[in-house]
């Protein structure tokens, strides 16, 4: 994988992590902690997907679940609108 396609993966995996946290925070969470201890998630891991870490597609769907979204609704927006 060149640079730069490592980069734009990088970034989007970014963004997708930016999104995960605008969906806790619409849920009236301030705190990912609270957020990942009320729902039994990984404190640790919950913050590495926000913060853009790589993320596993069970993971995604596990967080879209509890929001209540599914992946159509998810990227119904688009991650380049971040």
């Amino acid at each position: 994988m060149s640079k730069k396609s490592q980069n734009i993966s990088e970034e989007t995996i970014r963004k997708i992590g930016a999104k995960i946290k605008e969906l806790r925070i619409k849920a009236g969470y301030t705190s990912y902690e609270t957020f990942a201890l009320d729902h039994n998630l990984d404190r640790k891991q919950y913050w590495r997907i926000e913060n853009g870490s790589n993320i596993t597609i069970r993971s995604l769907l596990r967080i879209l679940k509890l929001h209540n979204k599914s992946l159509k609704d998810f990227f119904s927006k688009g991650i380049e609108d971040l």
